[in-house]
């Protein structure tokens, strides 16, 4: 965490907290069943740890974003989105919480008082309800650079993206995505970037105190 916040801070990089399950074997990419107190605190416990970290290096902490199946399972389920809303709200009230565009976890986070920011994937595959479609599929992820940048023009200049049974769903986003652990993100960013520059599009650091 203390070299990603250098490295932001070198690159004029806002940075979020990515609180995800407590399950490193598997990247917190396991659904996992935790009790609404146990998952608040472990939620907290990581955000505060960021924070401190953040704060030593002179910088701060902007938004929360919640990873892996705690992501995909609170786009979902309410109850965990509040939660992610009381975990957060105990540390810092001010902080934005992006989440998954047209779910209900932004609602969710909207109505208990926080600011939010609708995300979309670069280089994932979405199905016809506008949920990401599971990593179980092997077709899930967007390997190809030119693939990932088509559909990131797709979302920011058409707001919608091609869904995995070839149906065109609505997405209306104010950020994207791409996993930094996809194989050959790298090279996805700057085919994104460069797609992104050449539709004219601006790719700069979101403005997260308007």
């Amino acid at each position: 965490m203390a070299l990603t916040v250098r490295q932001a801070l070198q690159h004029g990089v806002a940075i979020g907290a990515h609180p995800g399950y407590p399950d490193r074997a598997n990247f917190g990419r396991l659904e996992m069943d935790l009790p609404p107190e146990e998952l608040e605190s472990c939620i907290e416990q990581q955000l505060r740890a960021l924070i401190r970290i953040a704060a030593a290096a002179g910088a701060a902490v902007r938004f929360v974003k919640p990873h892996g199946a705690l992501y995909n399972q609170s786009a979902r389920d309410p109850r965990l989105a509040a939660s992610i809303a009381s975990a957060v709200a105990r540390v810092r009230a001010d902080l934005w919480l992006v989440g998954l565009a047209g779910s209900p976890m932004l609602t969710v986070w909207t109505d208990a008082g926080f600011r939010v920011a609708a995300e979309a994937f670069a280089d994932r595959r979405y199905e016809p309800d506008g949920s990401l479609r599971s990593r179980r599929h092997a077709e899930s992820l967007l390997h190809d650079p030119a693939e990932a940048a088509a559909q990131a023009i797709r979302i920011a200049c058409h707001s919608e993206v091609i869904a995995s049974d070839g149906s065109r769903v609505p997405i209306r986003a104010q950020t994207l995505c791409i996993h930094g652990d996809t194989p050959g993100a790298p090279a996805i960013a700057r085919a994104v970037r460069q797609r992104l520059e050449e539709s004219g599009v601006a790719v700069c650091p979101w403005n997260l105190q308007a």
